[in-house]
């Protein structure tokens, strides 16, 4: 076992500029917490934001990462022996201690979901947050197993739009998606999504309600504060809006529910928290069974070494990446 590890540190708030590799000593296991060698590493919005300083919880300098895959390195756990592999998300990671991007990760034991696969390490770092956070979000919104109705996603071309896409699209609902850019039209449409709405030509709402004149069933909004009180005008009488995204940031100014809410109207969020350690162990199994099997396929947009999270994190402010943008620590950096 090394006694240092790479690691990308946020020494302050700021630009991707703040990201600086550093030298660090391998944590030590303590009770509760198991050793986790990261192979993998997907990068999320809020990590984005965290760096930029709307994170007031959060203090530098700090490992940023809320989600990451790997082996377990060291553990006094008997259910975690030394490699098991692993996936974590959320629970406080890259936030109140620290995250994903490193090549090792000192992590709470409950977060850890063992998971049995033969998927690359870069397939599966793509999975945890961004497929558990789909799905859920579905469950949240109460679509039926067996699949019906019509779903608009707005922020379709996000990683975790692909991927509501694809399940949304494997259970049989008539599915539209937005973006803002026509280029990602086709990988709307490879994601199976059965109409591209461009979020940047007439208004939204003639476009939804040429398709469908009473509005979608459900509404799945990932770009978050600055369009769900629209989402709550586009969706059916009595449909659903599930919150699930923050592009747009975390709050809604002035917000007045019984104003803005049109009655028989739900409005409901999810968050990927919810699923973490063994309450998502079962559902995360059974996404990577299914990727495994090709019902999914994961959208990776980039893959980056570690030296290279300041590109990494370029590309992911300039709204350039389509689908899931993934660091493995351990790989040669490309000077991308």
């Amino acid at each position: 076992m090394p006694t240092t590890m790479r690691a990308a540190v946020c020494v302050r708030a700021g630009g991707p500029e703040v990201l600086q590799i550093r030298d660090l000593p391998v944590p030590e296991v303590r009770d509760g917490w198991s050793l986790v060698r990261v192979h993998g590493a997907g990068l999320n919005r809020s990590e984005l934001r965290t760096r930029q300083g709307h994170s007031p919880s959060v203090t530098f300098p700090r490992v940023l990462g809320i989600e990451c895959v790997g082996v377990v390195a060291d553990s006094t756990d008997p259910l975690l022996p030394v490699g098991t592999t692993v996936a974590a998300v959320m629970g406080e990671m890259g936030r109140q201690f620290d995250g994903g991007y490193a090549q090792y990760a000192l992590l709470p034991n409950a977060l850890l979901m063992p998971v049995t696969t033969t998927l690359p390490w870069e397939v599966l770092a793509a999975l945890p947050e961004t497929y558990l956070t789909a799905r859920g979000s579905l469950d949240a919104l109460g679509i039926a197993p067996e699949g019906g109705g019509r779903l608009l996603i707005r922020g379709g071309t996000s990683s975790v739009g692909l991927a509501a896409a694809q399940i949304a699209t494997a259970h049989g609902i008539e599915t539209a998606a937005t973006t803002r850019n026509r280029g990602k039209a086709d990988a709307l449409k490879a994601a199976g999504v059965d109409h591209v709405l461009l979020d940047d030509a007439r208004p939204l709402e003639d476009a939804v309600h040429a398709l469908w004149p009473e509005g979608p069933d459900h509404v799945l909004d990932l770009v978050g504060t600055s369009t769900v009180l629209d989402s709550l005008r586009l969706v059916r009488r009595g449909g659903t809006v599930c919150v699930a995204g923050s592009l747009s940031g975390w709050l809604i100014p002035d917000f007045e529910p019984i104003a803005m809410i049109p009655t028989g109207t739900r409005l409901t969020a999810f968050h990927s928290d919810t699923l973490k350690g063994s309450t998502g162990q079962g559902l995360l199994q059974r996404i990577v069974d299914e990727v495994e099997a090709g019902v999914y396929r994961p959208n990776l947009d980039r893959v980056f070494a570690l030296d290279d999270i300041v590109a990494a994190h370029r590309r992911m402010e300039a709204d350039q990446a389509t689908g899931k943008t993934v660091v493995l620590p351990w790989a040669d950096a490309t000077g991308g």
